[in-house]
């Protein structure tokens, strides 16, 4: 299970993290991140992080978002900073374990960046 925080409604500029906490096994080797998706638009990558330490980002998002997690905590968090009303989207965590071939979804946790 994946618990989703942090979200909220910002001016352009501003910054706003976002931290989601898994529960239950989530595997010595997995990958967490966050994608998000906009009213009428299809589900999109934010960003991810395996437990080797690769990342992978979305272009609209790099060198303003920052993502980063706890393995004993087993948690993901993502900075975001510069916000733009393009960023405006429900926010989703996701976990991906080696060997599953499920992937697992956190509830939703919406960012509103508006002036």
């Amino acid at each position: 299970q994946l618990q989703a925080s942090g979200g909220g409604l910002v001016q352009p500029g501003a910054s706003l993290g976002l931290s989601c906490a898994a529960s239950g096994a989530i595997s010595s080797r997995n990958i967490m991140g966050w994608y998000r998706q906009a009213p009428g638009k299809q589900r999109e990558l934010v960003a991810t992080l395996s437990t080797a330490g690769a990342t992978n980002y979305a272009d609209s998002v790099k060198g303003r978002f920052t993502i980063s997690r706890d393995n004993v905590k087993k948690t993901v968090y993502l900075q975001m900073n510069r916000l733009k009303p393009e960023d405006t989207a429900a926010y989703y965590c996701y976990l991906m374990r080696y060997g599953d071939p499920r992937d697992y979804w956190g509830q939703g946790t919406q960012v509103t960046v508006s002036s």
